[in-house]
């Protein structure tokens, strides 16, 4: 007959399954200690945070994402849109094209014949024409040739009166020794003649005669640079002294010489205009010199200024050269006064703060339409009349 089973029996042997609730009843049976009970609960807390954070940061980076690809597919679009244009077939005029934003500004070209002669020593320049200048609207355009072994000294284009293509065809010859000709170079400005102002320039060239080949007559166009490359011209210098006598309220103005100026068969004067508030009062005039590019004046004249209208006084000395035709042109201005700055109106302080002294100094001439301008009125502002 069965028995049934001992509950202290042996384990059943290897090989055999084990009951359901074996496994269950061993754990529950181990003793745990308080501290592996406390850092599995740490470590489970641990791993629910960091599931946590994931869950929130893969949100956040989605919502990013959805807000930056309508602003991507709307330049793709753009960039697509763009390289999907079609160019037109029919090449347009070299001639009406402007320069592109990365493109440099072409300033004209200049056609030059040049010439080296070893017996004579001498530089022939043959200006024959110009071409595309640029300027607003039309232009008197007129050519100016120097070379660097011959400082002070430069030849003058006749005026062509509103064009933009000139046709010099004038020569000029400058001596240059061979020894020095390595190093010479070759300037021409494109100037714009202004009667009443300052002559505005079109265009500079400066050539490096070493690095054209002179044995045989070199024709061709030169590109022009920019305006700036030039040097700014100079309408030379006169020297003038001043010697305000306070007591009296009187002014004396001597006009001693000039240097610096333009030969030729000129008649140079000066006329000296003093003006109360930008309005001319006074004015006087030397006696004129002829054919010199330092004429000498040595001459003085006197203004009824008094110590009340000093603040707003301005004295205007203009040198002028009358030709043959007895045509009269302004040279250059120098303006002293309450209006002037720089050196100007630091020998002006001077002449006031050394009363009964006179003060002589030298100052460059301005162009006339420059100073012209500094002392034009300048409008007023109309206020509104309060209402009753």
């Amino acid at each position: 007959m069965g028995h049934p089973a001992d509950a202290h029996s042996t384990p059943a042997p290897a090989g055999t399954t084990a009951g359901p609730g074996l496994v269950p009843d061993l754990v529950a049976r181990t003793p745990w200690p308080h501290w592996a009970l406390a850092a599995v609960t740490l470590a489970a807390g641990v791993l629910v945070a960091s599931c946590i954070l994931c869950a929130i940061c893969r949100c956040c980076h989605r919502r990013r994402r959805r807000r930056k690809e309508p602003r991507e597919k709307e330049a793709v679009g753009l960039g697509r849109a763009h390289s999907t244009t079609t160019p037109c077939p029919v090449q347009p005029d070299v001639d009406t094209l402007g320069c592109g934003p990365g493109e440099p500004q072409q300033w004209g070209r200049l056609q030059l014949a040049l010439e080296y002669d070893r017996g004579s020593q001498e530089i022939r320049v043959r200006l024959k024409q110009a071409a595309d200048l640029k300027a607003a609207g039309t232009a008197d355009p007129y050519a100016r040739v120097s070379v660097s072994t011959q400082p002070g000294r430069w030849h003058e284009t006749k005026v062509h009166r509103g064009v933009l293509c000139p046709e010099f065809e004038e020569t000029c010859c400058f001596l240059v020794p061979p020894a020095e000709l390595p190093g010479a170079t070759l300037q021409v400005q494109l100037l714009d003649f202004k009667r009443f102002s300052g002559h505005e320039p079109l265009g500079a060239l400066s050539l490096a005669l070493g690095t054209e080949d002179l044995q045989h007559v070199l024709e061709r166009w030169f590109q022009l640079g920019p305006p700036g490359t030039a040097q700014p011209e100079l309408l030379g210098e006169l020297c003038v002294s001043l010697r305000y006598v306070p007591g009296a309220g009187r002014l004396c103005v001597a006009v001693l010489e000039a240097r610096g100026l333009r030969p030729g068969p000129t008649e140079l004067y000066v006329k000296v205009q003093l003006m109360l508030g930008q309005r001319r009062w006074k004015k006087r005039r030397t006696s004129a010199r002829k054919g010199s590019a330092s004429p000498y004046f040595n001459e003085a004249f006197t203004f009824l200024l008094p110590v009340s209208q000093v603040q707003s006084a301005d004295l205007v000395l203009a040198v002028w050269a009358r030709g043959p035709q007895l045509r009269a042109e302004p040279v250059g201005k120098v303006l002293l006064g309450a209006h002037a700055s720089g050196q100007p109106l630091q020998h002006w302080a001077d002449a006031l703060a050394h009363a009964r002294r006179p003060v002589a100094q030298w100052h460059r001439l301005q162009p006339a339409g420059e100073v012209d301008r500094t002392l034009a009125p300048q409008p007023r502002l109309r206020l509104p009349l309060p209402h009753s």
